[in-house]
């Protein structure tokens, strides 16, 4: 038995409007905006459970506290887990239908396939030698097309990665659109003593971010069992409540017959499990789809969406623009005459791959089950512990 499957799972219900700082140096002054990045990173909310935790007053109690992390994912009114959509999923809409003012309309979604450059569309196109050819719609089509709702049903998803859907198949709920809405936050110093805004420093506005009603973060650490509390969560006077999740079953489930309430609860209890301890790809497993951002150094300095060990097996990847986060850059660059060194202080440390990125592989997937750098140090071993860059595997079609 592993230490995941020991993991305890948590319901993260906000309080309030949330901000989480994305990695733009921000200081107060005219015209300052500080945008956030929602979903947070896993390290924000391991630290928001872990402030609940018994503080320790040695060093070896400390060590002892050997924790493992798994999220944040969100949770719905009927407790339904929704997860990020792979981002190789594209909606067909009929022609003649706008895909922006009817999100839902869609007729067909299919899966981007891997380029076939002995097909007559592509073979006048030319690609970046260096990188992997992209990932294409290979079907004519003279409709719109767009991306779904960047949230797929838990249940959905582990069809999707088990080859049991096609493009006939999709239902509109199996996905969702961002539950949350964004709200401006101006904020005025004023001088001391008088009813006058200072001149410098005086006046910013952040962006939060408001959840949906009955909308909530589900996390897991392992461990023994927290309790209950109300944890600040990323800016200053931003609380949420935390509590075990005991139940993930909605309340009219609870008055059908005790054997279709025990297999419900079942389901769910195997879902989670699956998401703490995701099969290891398997001969038969040609894409991993990215649960937890990831990290993939492409080389000494440079951040890709995917290992440079990788490449050679990749037919293809989908994804999005990256994550960047972590704060200001220690990296120095040695200047032309070699006596003096230049700092990049305004450089995020790391730019994560995006949550419901695809991969797809050509004959066996690394056998590595997370995608992080293969490194060792503290900083390492901490991402490994909090689950970044956990993969799941399935089969393509």
């Amino acid at each position: 038995m592993t230490n995941d499957i020991l993991m305890k799972w948590y319901k993260i219900t906000p309080l309030d409007v949330l901000l989480f700082r994305d990695c733009k140096p921000f200081s107060p002054g005219e015209g300052s905006w500080a945008k956030g990045l929602f979903p947070p990173m896993p390290i924000t909310v391991f630290q928001a459970l872990r402030s609940l935790l018994p503080k320790t007053d040695s060093k070896d109690q400390r060590t002892q506290r050997d924790l493992r992390f798994l999220g944040p994912f969100l949770l719905d009114i009927n407790h339904t887990l929704w997860l990020p959509t792979p981002k190789d999923l594209i909606c067909l809409y009929p022609p003649g239908e706008d895909r922006k003012s009817a999100t839902d309309n869609w007729s067909e979604i299919q899966r981007l396939q891997p380029l076939d450059r002995q097909c007559k569309t592509w073979k006048h196109l030319v690609f970046d030698e260096e990188q992997i050819d992209p990932l294409v719609l290979n079907k004519t089509w003279k409709g719109n097309i767009n991306p779904p709702h960047p949230w797929i049903k838990a249940e959905a998803l582990f069809d999707y990665l088990g080859g049991r859907k096609d493009s006939t198949n999709w239902r509109k709920d199996d996905f969702h659109k961002n539950p949350w809405d964004t709200q401006v936050l101006p904020h005025i110093h004023m001088q001391t003593d008088k009813r006058q805004v200072k001149d410098a420093d005086g006046y910013f506005t952040e962006v939060a971010v408001r959840l949906e009603e009955e909308w909530c973060f589900i996390a897991a650490l392992s461990g023994d069992e927290i309790p209950e509390g109300v944890v600040r969560l990323g800016g200053e006077g931003h609380r949420a409540l935390v509590s075990p999740l005991q139940n993930l079953e909605p309340k009219q489930l609870q008055e059908e017959s005790n054997k279709d309430y025990e297999k419900r609860q079942k389901f769910y209890a195997t879902l989670l499990e699956r998401l703490a301890n995701p099969n290891s790809p398997q001969k038969l497993s040609t894409i991993a789809y990215l649960l937890t951002p990831g990290l993939a150094l492409f080389d000494e300095t440079r951040y890709s969406c995917y290992p440079k060990a990788w490449k050679q097996h990749l037919k293809g990847c989908a994804t999005d623009k990256a994550l960047l986060w972590g704060g200001v850059s220690t990296m120095r660059k040695d200047m032309e005459d070699k006596t003096t060194r230049e700092e990049f202080a305004l450089l995020p440390q790391r730019a994560f791959v995006p949550p419901g990125t695809v991969y797809v592989f050509d004959g066996e997937p690394p056998t590595n089950p997370q995608l992080l750098p293969e490194k060792d140090g503290r900083w390492w071993k901490t991402f490994q512990q909090l689950n970044y860059g956990k993969l799941l595997w399935g089969q393509g079609t």
